[in-house]
Parts: structure tokens; C-alpha cells; sequence
């Protein structure tokens, strides 16, 4: 059996890169890469996931790019899952509009929102699979900013995600970032536009900021995001020793 990588860290560890080493270096005939926004058998951030009426909306709506949108998505029993950010589009509103069809960002209950992501990951039968932030980062990231989860609560979710996993061959690869506030710098810097606009940032932060975790512990500017995201790398560290002890190898970020 063909063992299956994930590639977790903050935002800037250098997941990216790493999956490319990766991938480049297990040899890339063998392994598939996973990446976000791509279709996951188990991740599904930057995907629509919609039911036949509302998928069917979508294409009466966008009529205008209906072959785009079905060429772009994949139909899973009842449902039907859309990487609408892989579709390029001059549609008003588009990649907006699709946003409130993730099972991210509150969108879903909370009952429904685990459910799903439990029910991929025991359907999901993949060897040789590099899959990039798809256990933690966006996960944690919804369940503190969206449902305000606590630390523990978190916990109880993952110890009920490695029994679903506990027939599978799988390494965990967390990149960490000693140094957070050097980190973000650095992306800033990487991310921006042709003009040197920071993009990235602004976005990072309206998404924390706006958030109804954000809203109520009055998150702003870049020393609260720091402080969350220093949090969010304790509480991840957290379930790696806790609970995937067996299955994770720690790196220094951009130092491998």
C-alpha cells in the first residue's frame, strides 16, 4: 500500500514549495498532487458544494459560461462540487457569489459541516496522494473563526477523524514558523500585485477581521493576526502530538 502525504503549516510556511519538492522528489508519475482549489477527494476549500437545484441555478444564472462551469465540475452521488476558482470568468460577481456555496465561512451548521468532511475522508481509498493544507489549516481556521470553537472542542473533532483514518497509510509534514511576524513580511512582499499591491494581506485580514471570532474579540490590524496566528500553530501542534503523534515529521519553515 502506497503511503499518502500531507503538507501542513501556517500561511507562508512554504507549503507550496514543499509539495513541489515533494512531489519532485517521490517522482511525479507516482504520486498525485492535491492542491487548494483543485478536486480533492477529501479537501474542499476555493469548491462550490451544491445540491442538483442549486447547481442547476448556477448554470441558469451564469448561463453565459454554463460549458466553463460543467467542465469544472464533479458530481459525487447527490452532489455536485465546482472549483469555481479555477474558472477564469470576466462574469460580474462570479467567484463571489460562489463563496456562499463552500461548506467554509459558517455556511453550513455545524452538524452538517463535520458530517461531510468526516464522510470524504472515510470514503477516500487514495495511495501515493500529496495533499496540500487539507487536514488542518482550513479546518482550524473555520472552526476557531466561524464557530468559534474551543481548543478542546477542536480536539474532539480530530480524535474522531484519526479513527476514520486509522486503516490508512498517511504522513503528516508541518512546516513550522519560528518566526511569525518575519514570515508574513516576507509573503507580503512575495504576494502582491504588478503594481506592488499587497493583495494578499488586505484579503487575509478583511477575512479575519470580518470573521464573527474577529468581530468579537475585536481583531484588527496586523499584531492581532499575528497573535491569532501564533494560536492557530499552538492548537495544530497541539493535535499532531496529541492525536497523529505517530504519523507527523516536523520541519523548519523554508529550511528543508
Amino acid at each position: 500500500m502506497g503511503c499518502n502525504y500531507f503538507i501542513e503549516g501556517l500561511q507562508g510556511a512554504g507549503k507550496s514549495m514543499y509539495v513541489k519538492y515533494l512531489s519532485e522528489k517521490l517522482g511525479h508519475e507516482d504520486y498525485h498532487v492535491f492542491r487548494e482549489g483543485d478536486y480533492s477527494p477529501i479537501e474542499l476549500a476555493w469548491c462550490a458544494y451544491l445540491d442538483e437545484n442549486q447547481y442547476e441555478s448556477v448554470l441558469e444564472k451564469y448561463s453565459k459560461i454554463r460549458k466553463e462551469i460543467r467542465e469544472k465540475t464533479f458530481k459525487e452521488n447527490d452532489k455536485y462540487i465546482v472549483c469555481y476558482t479555477r474558472i477564469l470568468t470576466d462574469e460580474p460577481d462570479f467567484h463571489k457569489y460562489m463563496e456562499q456555496y463552500e461548506i467554509y465561512n459558517g455556511n453550513k451548521s455545524l452538524e452538517k459541516y463535520e458530517t461531510i468532511i468526516y464522510n470524504r475522508y472515510r470514503h477516500w481509498t487514495g495511495e501515493n496522494e500529496i495533499f496540500e493544507c487539507s487536514l488542518l489549516q482550513n479546518i482550524v481556521e473555520n472552526d476557531i473563526l466561524f464557530y468559534e470553537m474551543s481548543d478542546d472542542r477542536i480536539l474532539e473533532f480530530y480524535k474522531k477523524l484519526s479513527t476514520v483514518l486509522s486503516d490508512r497509510e498517511y504522513q503528516i509534514i508541518y512546516l513550522v514558523t519560528e518566526d511569525i511576524r518575519k514570515n508574513i513580511e516576507l509573503v507580503k512582499k512575495e504576494r502582491c500585485d504588478e503594481n506592488g499591491n499587497e493583495i494578499w494581506f488586505q484579503l487575509l485580514m478583511n477575512y479575519i477581521e470580518n470573521s464573527p471570532y474577529g468581530i468579537r474579540h475585536h481583531l484588527k490590524g496586523e499584531e492581532s493576526l499575528l497573535k491569532h496566528l501564533k494560536h492557530r500553530q499552538n492548537l495544530e501542534q497541539r493535535i499532531l502530538e496529541e492525536i497523529f503523534s505517530e504519523h507527523v515529521t516536523y520541519i523548519q519553515s523554508k529550511s528543508w
